[in-house]
């Protein structure tokens, strides 16, 4: 069965300083204005976070994933509750992630096979299969508003051969899964593979835009990669996506990276950054990231960030959540993800208004003059590269 293309993307301008875009996606349950940041409800929730807040903060989409919500609940459960919208009470869209990132993550308990991968479970060692079929149908059930095409995402530093091998079983997975059954109105991204190598790109990105996806997504980036590799990914293979449909880079990044990748031609982002990272008391801000458990804020009845409209930079002062966060109380890691969060998306917002107004230039040299990044949060973009969240 060869589905039409049906995404709904209406490209409303481009930077002309840059290959920045102003879009908007529109889905079943809803319109997306882009350039968008998505946080990640991997297990039908973003860590600590409740729909309520999510709405509040202006969340137009969230992530799921495929293998683990395949696993737990399983697929039974969830459709008895009427898919993955009722289960987790989101009534906005949802896009979930194919399962091809456990080919990369769980790469010790799993096996490549032509036709799939079999893993063994990551909670009691059982035997799984999951192939472009079985992730789609996983998928189907879902009732997510985007599907990934099933990919196999090889760790960054492999070699020519593997990177090869991988780009072929992402062609042919993806021939299969644009053949597969879906939800109603339920569209399908392909995955672009290839590492830093220019020709396996193109090759990838031709291929695929020929089978017509509704959009498509840059993968095999925040694999442990040095971030200049990263953004080389993103511009190897920009320019064989095509301009009248959504770009997707997977998996990143740092409010840094989304405004270099936004002005790289990006559209749609996830991370778990975060909600990970506030559970360790470091909080984002303009200037970079800030420790809310360190000494230097013990007397400091501030918010976490002057000017911030979010929830706990309204309501709680530094020193407040510091206390909180060192005495293991849960509302100090709630409060400081409820601002991580808010503040990737206010970043996304802002990106959205300065390229309506034709000030995006100065906005992303401004953000780049003042935001430091941290080896900290580099460390931990490696530690999600290396995990789950």
């Amino acid at each position: 069965m060869i589905h039409a293309t049906r995404t709904v993307f209406n490209l409303l301008l481009t930077d002309p300083a840059s290959k920045a875009r102003l879009g908007r996606l529109t889905t079943t349950r809803g319109e997306i204005e882009t350039p968008v940041f998505m946080p990640v409800g991997t297990q039908a929730s973003v860590k600590a976070l409740d729909p309520r807040e999510l709405r509040e903060m202006g969340t137009q989409i969230l992530l799921g994933n495929t293998y683990h919500l395949n696993i737990r609940p399983g697929m039974e459960i969830i459709k008895a509750a009427g898919g993955l919208h009722r289960f987790m009470n989101w009534p906005g869209p949802i896009l979930t992630d194919s399962g091809g990132f456990q080919v990369f993550s769980l790469a010790k308990i799993r096996k490549i096979k032509a036709h799939g991968v079999e893993f063994r479970s990551h909670l009691d060692g059982s035997a799984l299969f999951l192939g472009p079929k079985e992730s789609m149908e996983i998928q189907r059930h879902l009732g997510s508003d985007i599907a990934m095409a099933f990919d196999e995402c090889p760790a960054h530093d492999c070699t020519a051969k593997v990177a090869q091998e991988a780009v072929q079983r992402t062609i042919s997975w993806a021939r299969e899964c644009r053949e597969q059954p879906r939800a109603e109105g339920q569209m399908v991204f392909g995955i672009v593979q290839g590492g830093v190598d220019a020709g396996l790109r193109e090759r990838c990105a031709k291929e695929l835009t020929a089978m017509e996806f509704d959009g498509y997504a840059i993968g095999g980036v925040s694999v442990g990669e040095p971030e200049h590799e990263m953004m080389k990914a993103v511009e190897l293979t920009e320019p064989f996506l095509p301009a009248g449909q959504p770009r997707y880079a997977m998996g990143l990044g740092t409010p840094a990276q989304m405004v270099e990748l936004v002005a790289r031609g990006v559209d749609m982002f996830d991370c778990v950054l975060p909600t990970r990272v506030a559970r360790n008391g470091t909080a984002f801000t303009r200037n970079g990231t800030i420790s809310i458990k360190g000494g230097a804020v013990k007397a400091d009845f501030g918010p976490i960030e002057k000017d911030c409209a979010c929830f706990a930079c309204r309501h709680f002062s530094r020193a407040y959540l510091r206390h909180l966060l060192n005495v293991n109380e849960i509302l100090g890691l709630r409060m400081v993800s409820v601002h991580n969060s808010h503040f990737y998306l206010e970043v996304m917002r802002e990106i959205r208004a300065h390229l309506a107004a034709g000030t995006f230039a100065e906005y992303r040299r401004q953000f780049a003059a003042t935001y430091v990044p941290t080896q900290k949060i580099l460390s931990a973009r490696l530690k999600h590269a290396l995990q789950d969240d």
